[in-house]
């Protein structure tokens, strides 16, 4: 069964510009570290946005979940920024049939020391063995949409129960 991995932006793909001093959201990096993975299933990639997840709306948030809801694909991996992720996993729930799971990084995959590979590979495990359902895949760990946190003073994503 296909893979699709969507894109919004976050940490995941941003791009440090040392003239500038600051980072910006570049191109999607899921394609580059599936090809480096060597996986063996069919996927494809589509960037619907380039957004930290701070300046995520609402209406951002129907977008993810209308081009979601119209895709016959059943599998989905949206990678996104942290800030503002289990706002997003909520909006995504009560689709039928259909296993969403959000990831992303608290710093960039094209840093050297980075946890979007990981955490990529963690929502791929997901997205293959769960119930349809919305998850989130971070730090090791895998939590439903409507039982997770950002707890931003510890820089972790943890259980509301």
């Amino acid at each position: 069964m296909k893979i699709q991995f969507v894109s919004t932006g976050g940490t995941i793909d941003k791009i440090y510009f040392d003239a500038l001093s600051q980072f910006e959201v570049g191109d999607s990096v899921a394609a580059a570290i599936l090809t480096d993975a060597l996986v063996d299933f069919d996927y494809d990639v589509v960037a619907l946005m380039k957004k930290d997840s701070i300046e995520m709306t609402e209406a951002d948030r129907a977008k993810i979940r209308t081009h979601i809801e119209n895709d016959p694909n059943m599998l989905f991996v949206v990678t996104h920024g942290t800030d503002t992720m289990p706002e997003t996993a909520r909006a995504l729930e009560q689709m039928p049939g259909k296993t969403i799971v959000l990831t992303g990084a608290l710093t960039p995959a094209r840093f050297r020391t980075t946890d979007a590979v990981f955490n990529l590979g963690m929502a791929v495990a997901t997205v293959q063995t769960a119930k349809p359902g919305v998850y989130i895949a971070m730090s090791g760990q895998v939590f439903e949409a409507s039982r997770v946190r950002k707890n931003r003073e510890e820089n972790r994503f943890e259980s509301t129960e």
